[in-house]
């Protein structure tokens, strides 16, 4: 999974091909509507010395020509002699291929979008040598899908409208639509969506208003993601206030299995009676305390350490910290 804006901004592309056609659609140009594609590598070193890498490279095939190349680059801001290894990739994979070479540049601001768009000449005496021409996808001509009906749609391009107008005055109406649309989708694509935009908008405000949004229930164990987090925090418990009482004990039942999992899935063995405890007991602040330790512990018996002395603590009751 991605782990920053910059790698959202083209894994996006690997990981859901089908976001080009729209994409394209947005800078004018046709795209095949039926094709293969496959990542390449994104290396492309010659010397030791020097290390270049593309974020992305595809090997379009479409079924009504030739194959080509599409190299995709995520730009944050402008970058002095950027453009130079621009050049550079678009020569080096037309030799190594031996097909066209199409640049794509992603970007999250119109100043950097402007800036990307070029050309880019290589050339002396007003003759001209080589020309890089990026085709550049930005907030200036990405769509802003704020209609929960065109984001059920096209996830894929909706994600890419949220990261691209993530600094814009829209955003929020981009969120709410995007996130009420993906209710309606089949369970792995809601869960690949809302956790890559929670990756990818943390430690924005626009990723405080998407966790806001998602204030409901899932496991991404020791993720660290919205919906794990929401749990854990309790806003399911908010929402649920004034329900009846089998809700409640079905939330620490969840908690329960959730620490065992985690405990589980990091190779921690667990005797039988201390997964009775774990199961046994329905305080939320308590399991909330074991699903912390249960990210670090070593031992199953890590998780009830002897808390300082309280009174609560010398009751021999499992009061948290």
């Amino acid at each position: 999974m991605v782990s920053s804006a910059h790698e959202g901004l083209h894994r996006i592309f690997q990981e859901r091909p089908e976001i080009l056609a729209p994409v394209f659609r947005a800078l004018g140009i046709a795209f095949p509507e039926k094709a293969t594609m496959d990542a390449l590598t994104p290396d492309v070193t010659e010397t030791r010395p020097l290390e270049r890498r593309v974020d992305t490279v595809l090997r379009i095939g479409p079924s009504d020509g030739d194959d080509f190349l599409l190299a995709i680059e995520s730009q944050g801001a402008r970058k002095p002699e950027k453009e130079l290894s621009w050049a550079y990739y678009v020569a080096y994979l037309q030799a190594k291929y031996r097909m066209p070479v199409l640049l794509l540049v992603v970007c999250q601001d119109q100043a950097t979008a402007t800036w990307a768009n070029g050309p880019f000449d290589c050339g002396v005496r007003g003759w001209t040598t080589q020309r890089t021409r990026p085709l550049v996808v930005g907030p200036d001509n990405l769509p802003m899908i704020t209609d929960r009906r065109t984001a059920a749609e096209n996830p894929a391009m909706a994600a890419v409208s949220a990261l691209a107008h993530a600094r814009s005055r829209c955003i929020n109406a981009i969120l709410e639509a995007f996130g009420s649309s993906l209710e309606e989708q089949d369970g792995d694509v809601a869960d690949y969506f809302y956790e890559f935009l929670d990756i990818n908008l943390r430690g924005t405000a626009a990723g405080d208003k998407w966790r806001e949004i998602m204030g409901f229930v899932t496991y991404f164990p020791g993720r660290g993601t919205v919906r794990e987090t929401a749990y854990l925090e309790g806003k399911a418990e908010g929402k649920a206030e004034g329900k009846a009482e089998g809700k409640a004990e079905g939330r620490s039942e969840d908690r329960s299995s959730l620490v065992l999992r985690v405990l589980e899935k990091r190779g921690v063995e667990v005797p039988d009676e201390t997964r009775e405890r774990i199961a046994a007991c329905t305080d939320l602040d308590t399991l909330g305390l074991w699903f912390d330790r249960s990210l670090t512990a070593t031992t199953a018996e890590d998780l009830f350490a002897e808390p300082v002395e309280t009174s609560a603590s010398a009751a021999g009751t499992d009061a948290p910290l």
